[in-house]
């Protein structure tokens, strides 16, 4: 009974965390391609009033929905999300380079996170639109369809994105791989392998736990999985929130993936 009443509780919270991402994307498009107020930060990362605007809303929204939660924000931080048992993890824009340029390619990235992994996610790209809702046990779905990563293990022809010195290692690897365009949410760009549009994506050793706890979800309940280049999977809300170079794909494949670069003498990032 108590598991068939938390899933209850979990589905209703990924009820209310939807309507908090519409409402932020929402907000997101009134800023989209108009006048923007934008700067640098750390070591020349952009960032506008837009990221502030939404990050302020999702922290309110989000608080109201669950306030035990810590919360970890590429723009906000509270002092006690290392203690936290669950916190929200967010992205308020993912891809701030490409919402500045009048891209679609950009997203808004929410996870809730339990003991280090995310348990309830939702990733939405409103200039396209496109909604991904994932919930631990109950699978991925965007738009509302259930959806699902590419099975298979062959990586001859496969569909690929991610830096392109990971795509030219794996060209020269491996025959007819189909580089794709650059997507400049990571957020998204993962969430195409759950989706099944790649066939696998790469991320360099730069990426934070907002870039990624949501489209984790996303791909894991897809039949897929995200880790490290040596295969384990990640952990969030710790000390550090940068990981290292990280692969996405079916199951298969992603094994297929992770075989290859374990024979490589000289490594691969």
């Amino acid at each position: 009974m108590r598991a068939i009443e938390a899933a209850h509780q979990r589905t209703a919270l990924a009820d209310l965390l939807v309507g908090a991402v519409r409402e932020a994307g929402a907000l997101a498009l009134t800023y989209f391609r108009a006048p923007l107020k934008s700067w640098t930060k750390g070591q020349g990362s952009p960032v506008s009033e837009a990221d502030i605007a939404v990050d302020e809303l999702l922290r309110r929204r989000l608080s109201t929905i669950a306030p035990d939660c810590g919360w970890l924000s590429e723009e906000s931080r509270d002092a006690a999300c290392l203690a936290a048992a669950r916190v929200w993890i967010v992205d308020p824009i993912d891809g701030t380079r490409a919402f500045i340029a009048g891209r679609s390619d950009w997203s808004i990235a929410v996870a809730l996170a339990e003991r280090g992994r995310p348990v309830a996610a939702a990733i939405f790209a409103p200039a396209e639109p496109a909604l991904f809702v994932a919930q631990q046990g109950a699978g991925a779905t965007l738009n509302g369809s259930a959806i699902a990563a590419t099975a298979g293990g062959d990586l001859a022809g496969a569909r690929m994105a991610g830096p392109k010195r990971y795509l030219d290692r794996m060209a020269r690897l491996v025959s007819g791989v189909d580089a794709v365009p650059k997507i400049h949410s990571l957020a998204l760009r993962l969430a195409r392998v759950a989706q099944g549009a790649l066939d696998a994506s790469f991320a360099s050793s730069s990426s934070h736990d907002w870039d990624l706890a949501a489209a984790d979800l996303l791909v894991h309940e897809a039949g897929g999985a995200l880790t490290t280049l040596e295969g384990r999977p990640l952990i969030y809300n710790r000390a550090d929130p940068v990981h290292g170079a990280l692969v996405a794909a079916g199951h298969a494949r992603h094994a297929s993936i992770i075989e290859l670069v374990r024979t490589q003498p000289d490594g691969f990032d």
